[in-house]
C-alpha cells in the first residue's frame, strides 16, 4: 500500500481569505515504510507573507519571488501523489490550502476522503494530551532538534516517523507485542513422560537375519 506523507507552509491561516501555499513536500511510504522518494518545492505565492507566517518559517518575500509559481509545480505535485492516501497533521488545514491553490486552476479538488489526519489520530489515542508535532516528538522519543523553525520537508519527515509510531511502529499489522517467550508459551508437559535409553547394538537375532539376508545376494558389493 502506498501512502504519502504531506505537509504545507503558507502565506498566513486561511485560504478562503486568500492565502497562499509557500512550500510543500511529501514523503512517500509503501507499506508503512519510507521508500527514499521524496517531492519537495518552494512556491512564488504571488502575494505578501503575513509577519506571523514568516516568524513561524522564515520564508522571505524576496527568496520566494524566485521561485516557481504552484500553476508551474502542479502537475509534478499531482503526479507525485497519484491516488494515494495522504498523511497530514492537520489534514483540514494542508487539504483546504491544496484545494484552493487547485480551484483556482480550476483543476480537480483532492477528496476528503484520501486524508489521514495524524492530528486527530493523536487526540483519540492520548486524549486531554498536547497532539502537536513538537509534543508527539516527545511523546515517541524523535529527534527534533533541527526544529527551529517550520519546514515542510523536515516537518513531513518527522510526521512520517510520528505517523509511523501512532499505528504501532515499526511492526505495524503485526501484534507481536507482549507476548511470552515460547518456553513460557509451552504446555508444562509438552516434553512428555522420560524414556529409558535405546540400545543401537544390534541383537544377535538380527544379526542373524543381516548374514541370512545377505547369502541370498548373488555377489554382494563388499565381498567381490
Amino acid at each position: 500500500m502506498r501512502e504519502i506523507v504531506l505537509d504545507t507552509e503558507t502565506t498566513g491561516l486561511d485560504a478562503r481569505a486568500g492565502d497562499r501555499i509557500v512550500e510543500i513536500a511529501c514523503v512517500e511510504l509503501l507499506n508503512h515504510l519510507p521508500t527514499g522518494r521524496r517531492f519537495q518545492s518552494y512556491v512564488n505565492p504571488e502575494r505578501d507573507i503575513s509577519a506571523g507566517a514568516y516568524d513561524v518559517h522564515g520564508l522571505s518575500g524576496d527568496f520566494l519571488a524566485g521561485q516557481p509559481r504552484f500553476a508551474d509545480i502542479v502537475d509534478a505535485v499531482l503526479g507525485f501523489l497519484d491516488d494515494a492516501p495522504l498523511v497530514m497533521h492537520n489534514a483540514e488545514f494542508d487539504l483546504g490550502f491544496l484545494n484552493a491553490e487547485l480551484a483556482r486552476l480550476e483543476r480537480p479538488l483532492l477528496a476528503p476522503a484520501r486524508a489521514i489526519d495524524t492530528l486527530a489520530m493523536a487526540r483519540r489515542k492520548f486524549p486531554g494530551a498536547q497532539a502537536s508535532l513538537d509534543a508527539l516528538c516527545r511523546r515517541f522519543a524523535i529527534d527534533n532538534s533541527a526544529r527551529d523553525r517550520h519546514g515542510a520537508l523536515l516537518d513531513a519527515e518527522l510526521l512520517t516517523e510520528v505517523y509511523l509510531e501512532l499505528i504501532g511502529g515499526r511492526q505495524a499489522g503485526f501484534d507481536l507485542v507482549g507476548l511470552a517467550p515460547a518456553r513460557e508459551m509451552a504446555a508444562p508437559d509438552a516434553r512428555g513422560p522420560s524414556r529409558p535409553s535405546r540400545v543401537h547394538l544390534p541383537t544377535d537375532a538380527e544379526l542373524a537375519a543381516h548374514d541370512a539376508l545377505v547369502a541370498k545376494l548373488a555377489t554382494p558389493l563388499w565381498r567381490a
